[in-house]
């Protein structure tokens, strides 16, 4: 579980999280939509150590980042939103290397890596240097190597942007899979139809605030329209937002 309070962080006078809070639950898909700039990735980058809050505190399964930022790390699975691949390396060996900065054993790597590379169908690509791969074998590699220590907490920053439509159905089987296992699994995304088709509960973060949050259902009768893409422009466009 991932519990976020009063989160803050500026740029100069650009306030890009002003004061986010929520939570993402275990066994449940939890979606941050809004649109571009809104601070989504900027919220992620902090819950996962690579910025540090102005303000706020983050808890992942209980762990206060703040205080145990590396006990935190290793409860968490990462997709930034650079990918970030070692190109020399094939798909295998950056998720072994991964793992390995995890402290792995090796038998336990072994069988942790054969494992996420059958679940994400990546075997004819294993043994081939990433250097050159599609976006959509970029991702499953990166997400292979983000899971390899097997986190209770999946982050992924918009995980299916530049994939085509059969490895977008892909991954979305794959974060399923992931939410069935019990995860927390935790995505930002600017896409109406992704966050409506995954999520258990959608977070909506406009200008760096939290302007409303719930299932997709609560959303829509909350605003009062019949579809999730009328609620979502109703409450970015409202300076009061809602709390469902």
């Amino acid at each position: 579980m991932i519990e976020i309070n009063d989160l803050r962080k500026t740029f100069g006078a650009v306030k890009a999280v002003d004061g986010v809070s929520f939570s993402a639950r275990d066994g449940e898909i939890t979606g941050l939509l809004g649109p571009n700039g809104a601070g989504k990735t900027t919220t992620l980058r902090m819950l996962y150590t690579l910025m540090r809050p102005e303000t706020g505190s983050i808890r992942v399964d209980g762990t206060d980042i703040s205080v145990d930022p590396d006990g935190a790390r290793r409860k968490l699975g990462v997709l930034p939103d650079a990918r970030g691949l070692y190109k020399r390396l094939t798909a295998r060996e950056n998720i072994e290397y991964f793992g390995r900065l995890h402290g792995l054993d090796e038998a336990t790597l072994k069988a942790r890596t054969d494992a996420l590379i059958g679940a994400l169908d990546i075997g004819d690509i294993a043994g081939r240097r990433t250097e050159g791969f599609s976006n959509g074998q970029r991702v499953k590699t990166a997400i292979a190597r983000a899971l390899v220590h097997d986190p209770r907490n999946v982050l992924l920053d918009e995980p299916t942007n530049g994939l085509d439509v059969m490895a977008t159905r892909a991954l979305r089987k794959f974060m399923q899979k992931l939410r069935e296992e019990g995860r927390c699994v935790l995505f930002s995304s600017h896409i109406m139809q992704e966050v409506a088709a995954l999520c258990d509960r959608i977070v909506v973060i406009a200008k760096g605030r939290v302007v409303a949050q719930g299932a997709a259902e609560e959303l829509r009768a909350q605003t009062g329209e019949a579809n999730l893409e009328d609620a979502f422009v109703k409450v970015i466009g409202s300076e009061e937002g809602l709390s469902l």
